[in-house]
């Protein structure tokens, strides 16, 4: 499949002008499963939309341990390389790369001009911004005001979502590290669920059985 027919399918919004425009000026870039796309600290001359894959987004502390933000999926964009790229400013988040990813990436320049020559985009970008905004605050919804047998179950759900499958190749020491908790507390919580009848654990395969939220009598 070519670039244009990849960008017409994904972001169907966007005016035939615009897909031509994108096939011309922007750069289609490839990153291996567990590849680094974003750090802490860099400058960011291009935005990008995401055409295969999946990317992982989290912040870093200075002890190395992360704190899992959201996903970014095929159709949807980078919209804080895009605040940070428009106001120059180095990146505060890190983002790797899940699965094998294409990305589509905009210099800079072509993203300004943009914004006033084709209202699709400048609509796309103000969308972006208020989806990865509202991930965020319900990120730290349940960080700050659930505990984390809540914050688990939340996580599962969103995990669920993202891999559209019940069963999750994922760690024990993967979840911690997301929930920037400990191994010890995350597998206990993990054989909490799985005597309650919401997961089944097998190994570093997951099942889901039920996400309902609601307490198990």
């Amino acid at each position: 499949m070519t670039d244009e027919h990849r960008i017409r399918q994904l972001f169907p919004s966007f005016e035939p002008d615009l897909v031509n425009v994108m096939v011309e000026k922007a750069e289609t870039r490839e990153y291996r499963e567990g590849q680094m796309m974003m750090r802490t600290g860099q400058h960011f001359r291009s935005t990008m939309l995401i055409l295969e894959g999946l990317i992982k987004v989290y912040r870093e502390d200075e002890e190395g341990n992360e704190f899992f933000m959201y996903y970014l999926q095929p159709g949807q964009a980078c919209a804080l390389s895009m605040i940070c790229a428009t106001r120059q400013q180095t990146s505060q988040i890190m983002a790797r790369a899940v699965t094998d990813t294409v990305i589509l990436s905009i210099p800079l320049e072509w993203m300004d001009k943009w914004m006033t020559q084709y209202k699709t985009w400048y609509h796309f970008v103000l969308e972006s911004y208020r989806a990865r905004f509202e991930e965020l605050l319900v990120t730290i919804d349940h960080i700050a005001f659930r505990n984390m047998d809540e914050r688990l179950l939340f996580y599962l759900k969103k995990q669920q979502e993202t891999s559209k499958s019940n069963l999750l190749s994922i760690s024990i020491t993967d979840i911690a590290g997301d929930l920037n908790s400990s191994r010890e507390v995350i597998s206990r919580l993990l054989k909490k669920l799985s005597d309650r009848g919401y997961i089944r654990m097998d190994k570093n395969i997951l099942e889901i059985i039920r996400l309902d939220f609601k307490p198990v009598d």
